[in-house]
Formats: C-alpha cells, sequence, structure tokens
C-alpha cells in the first residue's frame, strides 16, 4: 500500500486490513531462503518454518468453527496452534527433518486463505455471528498476525547475514544523542484502559477503564541512548551486583551478559576493557554503536541502569500520565494530540528495519514535552502485568492475557520500529519477562 509522506496510516475495510497483514508476513518470509526456514535463530522460540503455519493455523482455528467450515488438515491444525513459546510434548522434535516440509505448509496456507476468504465474503454467518459482525474475531486475527510480523523481525534479526535476502547495506549514523534532561510532570491522573461501551477493538487486557492517582515527578524527556547507557556498561555496572536484583544477577551471570543483545566489541577491542569501543548489529549489516538510537535492553538491564543512575523505572501509570496527559489536565488520544499517527510523529508501522534518533521526531512529542514515545522501541515499566479492574478474558481465546497474569512479565508501553500503526492506540498493552533480550525495548528513567 503506497503512503504518502504526510498520510495518516488509517486502515480501510476489515477485509482489505487482513490481506495487508498477510502481505506484511509473507514479506518477512520473503527474506528467507528455503534453507533458512528450518533455522532457530532465537533457543526460546521455534524454528521459523513453526511460524511459518502459525499464522494460518491461528486464523483457521479461530474463524473456521464459525463460518462452519470442516478442516481435512487436522494434523496441521492442531500442530501449528501451539503458541510461540517452545512447550514438551505436541510438536516435533528438534530435528529439522521432522516437521513438514515446506511445500506441504504453503499448500495448507493456500488453501486456509481460499476457503476463509471465500466464506467471510459470502457466509450468512458473518452478519449472524456478533463476534464476525462487530469485527471483533478479525480484528483479533490481524493483530495476531502483524504482533508476529515484529516477532518474525527480531527473530531474523538474528540470523547470520548469508541465511537471509540482504537489503541495502546498514548507514552508519554519528549524529550525537541529544543532552540528557528530565521533565516535571505534575500531579494529575492517568486513565488506563479503555471502556467496552464504546466497541472500539481492544485485547482482553484493555477493559475496563482504570483512572489512576499519579503524584508529581519528573521523567526522561528522551528513552536511554546508545551513548548514556556506555557510560554504565564503562563504568563496570554488568560486574556489580548491587545494581541487580538476585534473580536478574544470576540470569546475567548463568547467560555471561556482558553487553546490550544488540552490541557487540569492536574487533581487535575487549569488553571488559573500559575504553572499549562497540559495533550495532543491525538486521542487515553491521555499523559503529549509533550514539543518538535507543539502546534496546531486557527488564533486567534496564532496571540495572535505573538503580546505578539512582532513579526507577516508570510505572505504567506514570508512563501514561508522561505521555497522554496535558498541563490543562486533559488527556490526549496519542501523545502529539488526536490527530492519526503518520511518519512525521514517528518510527513505526513497518517503516524502518532500524531505530532512529530519539529526536528525530518532535513532531510527536507529549504536551509535556516527551519525546519518542510511540515507536523506536518499547518502553519497559516497573508495572507486573496483570488484569485492569473489570478484566474478562476473551471466551474464545482464554488464555492470551490470563496465562500471563503470574507476576513474572512486566508492561511495555509504546511500540517498535516494526509496530503496526493500529496497535498505537493508548490503551494497548505489550507484556515480556524480564530476561529476553531480543526484542527491541528500550527504557526511560523517572525520580520522585
Amino acid at each position: 500500500m503506497a503512503i504518502t509522506q504526510m498520510a495518516p496510516y488509517l486502515p480501510g475495510s476489515i477485509l482489505d486490513r487482513l490481506d495487508e497483514a498477510r502481505q506484511r508476513t509473507d514479506g518477512i518470509f520473503d527474506l528467507l531462503p528455503s534453507a533458512s526456514i528450518y533455522e532457530r535463530p532465537i533457543p526460546e522460540r521455534h524454528r521459523l518454518i513453526f511460524y511459518l503455519g502459525h499464522l494460518e493455523a491461528f486464523d483457521w482455528n479461530l474463524l473456521a468453527p464459525r463460518l462452519g467450515l470442516q478442516s481435512d488438515s487436522a494434523e496441521l491444525d492442531n500442530l501449528f496452534a501451539f503458541g510461540i513459546d517452545p512447550v514438551d510434548g505436541g510438536l516435533p522434535t528438534d530435528i529439522p527433518s521432522d516437521w513438514p516440509t515446506i511445500d506441504h505448509v504453503q499448500r495448507y496456507n493456500r488453501r486456509v486463505r481460499t476457503e476463509l476468504d471465500e466464506a467471510l465474503r459470502r457466509s450468512a454467518r458473518v452478519q449472524s455471528d456478533p463476534d464476525l459482525a462487530s469485527g471483533r474475531l478479525l480484528n483479533v486475527a490481524i493483530e495476531h498476525r502483524l504482533m508476529h510480523a515484529e516477532t518474525l523481525a527480531y527473530l531474523l534479526h538474528a540470523l547470520a547475514l548469508d541465511k537471509k535476502v540482504t537489503h541495502a547495506a546498514l548507514a552508519s549514523d554519528s549524529r550525537p544523542a541529544p543532552e540528557p534532561r528530565q521533565v516535571q510532570i505534575p500531579a494529575g491522573s492517568a486513565t488506563l484502559g479503555q471502556s467496552r461501551d464504546t466497541g472500539a477493538f481492544g485485547w482482553d487486557n484493555e477493559f475496563e477503564v482504570e483512572r489512576v492517582d499519579v503524584p508529581a515527578f519528573s521523567i526522561d524527556a528522551f528513552p536511554v541512548t546508545n551513548q548514556e547507557y556506555l557510560k554504565f556498561v564503562r563504568a563496570g555496572g554488568y560486574q556489580n551486583q548491587n545494581y541487580w536484583s538476585p534473580e536478574d544477577w544470576e540470569w546475567r551471570q548463568r547467560e555471561e551478559i556482558a553487553h546490550p543483545h544488540f552490541w557487540s566489541p569492536r574487533v581487535g577491542s575487549s569488553a571488559s576493557n573500559a575504553a572499549a569501543e562497540w559495533d550495532y548489529q543491525g538486521m542487515f549489516g553491521t555499523i559503529p554503536l549509533p550514539p543518538s538510537w535507543p539502546v534496546f535492553v531486557s527488564h533486567a538491564e534496564a532496571a540495572a541502569f535505573a538503580a546505578w543512575a539512582g532513579k526507577n523505572l516508570p510505572t505504567e501509570a506514570q508512563w501514561h500520565r508522561a505521555a497522554y496527559g496535558a498541563p490543562d489536565g486533559s488527556e490526549r488520544a496519542y501523545p502529539w494530540g488526536d490527530e492519526s499517527p503518520t511518519q512525521t510523529h514517528g518510527n513505526f508501522h513497518h517503516g524502518s528495519w532500524e531505530p532512529s534518533p530519539v529526536d528525530a521526531h518532535p513532531a510527536g512529542a507529549s504536551a509535556f514535552g516527551i519525546f519518542d514515545l510511540l515507536g523506536n522501541g518499547w518502553e519497559w515499566t516497573s508495572t507486573r502485568f496483570g488484569p485492569l479492574r473489570g478484566f474478562e478474558p476473551f471466551p474464545f481465546y482464554k488464555g492470551y492475557s490470563a496465562n500471563f497474569f503470574d507476576g513474572k512479565h512486566f508492561v511495555m508501553k509504546g511500540g517498535s520500529h516494526r509496530t503496526d500503526a493500529c496497535m498505537l492506540r493508548r490503551s494497548y498493552r505489550n507484556w515480556f519477562q524480564p530476561h529476553y533480550p531480543y526484542i527491541y525495548a528500550t527504557f526511560r528513567c523517572v525520580a520522585a
């Protein structure tokens, strides 16, 4: 879909949006030569062949029963229905030859799309089923696929260059980072979630509305940059147990974490040398570490930096207050106002394979002058993922959120450069466990 420089990322019809989402994920798989489909670039995730079938199987298992469709591939419906985390039992071994062939999976995908599309356009059940007629199930299918477009991006990011179809060489970016500063946010309220009464789509964890009184605090005007995080590395932050929780320190030692995942010591330098120079490992190449880009780290690393700096990670409510609040007490749909997202507001909507300088989109700043809140990297909060008051699980997907209300996952806000614009709504909540360093996640700090 061609997008002009200033055009908002507005959706068309819901079936057009489904088609566009498919194009997004198809484009990711186009970067994989056949020999790479059976790779497993991140140990905590499946081999890539799983994702080739999972997207269509999810759509089929979600929509086919409502449309009265019968499957002739129950084995694949079940195989690819598993979640993104590898589990014991139900899946083939980790031997690539035990998985279905690429041709077999592609035939399955074509059949699923053909049958679903025909039924969605012609079946009378679409209007008689409230979840279909309202678009709720199709929005689930669309956003699930777009979430996986981002998952696939960081999975491919972890692949060696010779295992994927490369694009143009990554250009170096030596622009200096903006001078760090904090902005004072006055006491006020933050509105989390959204009301079911609006009829707008949201995942189950986005409901109901919860208003939180937030005392005054100060927050970083920019996400922490590579340049700022380098000070923590050079100060021996990865070697000082005092900055880490016991669980985070045990993980850091066990996994021998000594720097951010996307960094690598420059050839000829030593990671233990305080004067070491660093490179950034991009999707399609390696460049000197860009000072002005946001640093991508796990929650454990972000929390350690905050402790070293004498600050904290923001709560979900603090982040909301800084992002969507205004001095007059009102709240906005987006940090910059109520205008739909465009390219001028931030680095999101699959617009780039890499982040950009944290001060590159001043038009996206909040009413309080906080930059880079949407796009360019999900932002960690200190809030453990849990239900808002009034939470009800989706009856057709009961475990989507509830399975992660375990006190072991943290809320993330904002979005990355690979996040679709439809998931930039104020109520959207992402979450991850604290020891997963592969995602496009950054952070900023707060102080009382």
